[in-house]
């Protein structure tokens, strides 16, 4: 089945669109707080349809992502209680949620560092964040390193890979779509 291939398509069409880097900020700010999808699928095919533009697609990521983290931070500082612990009690994440607080504990303000530049969900940290009251300029400054880092490096390997990167996807995104689901389900069910 090639739905992978599609979806490439359809991605690569939308990113030469003119409202393709206020969706590619719109989708940023919400993954930092609450989305599950990463700025990385957006980001990327914008790169490679206009690669002259890869730094600025970058900052724009980078600094979505910042404003996202802080509405994600000052939620888990003033509205944990009434709303995502219910929410986290409700998906049934009570133990990935005491695994982030005592990351926190351990790690302090280097979590926020790796979560933002490695593919662990951003948002689980922005919320711990401000639910332990760590210190905004600290978190701020971390997100804005790791964040940053993670899509510069994105948008500097595919400037660099340009077209030829670009028929390798296309050749291999189907394969690595489906292992990419398989690992999401295994994943699932190694972490329950």
């Amino acid at each position: 089945m090639k739905i992978f291939s599609k979806m490439y398509e359809w991605t690569l069409r939308f990113a030469e669109h003119k409202f393709a880097p206020r969706m590619l900020a719109l989708l940023t700010f919400a993954e930092s707080i609450f989305f599950p999808i990463p700025p990385d699928v957006l980001l990327a095919p914008m790169v490679l349809a206009k690669p002259h533009k890869a730094w600025s697609y970058a900052t724009l990521t980078t600094i979505a992502s910042i404003l996202g983290g802080s509405v994600g931070y000052l939620l888990g500082y003033y509205m944990f209680e009434p709303w995502i612990q219910p929410a986290i009690t409700a998906m049934g994440k009570q133990d990935a949620f005491d695994a982030v607080v005592l990351w926190f504990q351990q790690w302090g303000v280097w979590v926020v560092f790796i979560a933002g530049f490695s593919p662990i969900p951003y948002k689980l940290f922005t919320v711990s964040a401000g639910f332990l009251h760590m210190a905004f300029l600290p978190f701020l400054i971390a997100s804005a390193i790791g964040r940053g880092m993670r899509f510069f490096l994105v948008a500097g390997i595919i400037r660099w890979g340009g077209a030829a990167m670009e028929q390798k996807i296309r050749q291999w995104v189907d394969i690595l779509g489906w292992l990419i689901v398989a690992l999401i389900i295994v994943a699932y069910f190694v972490l329950r």
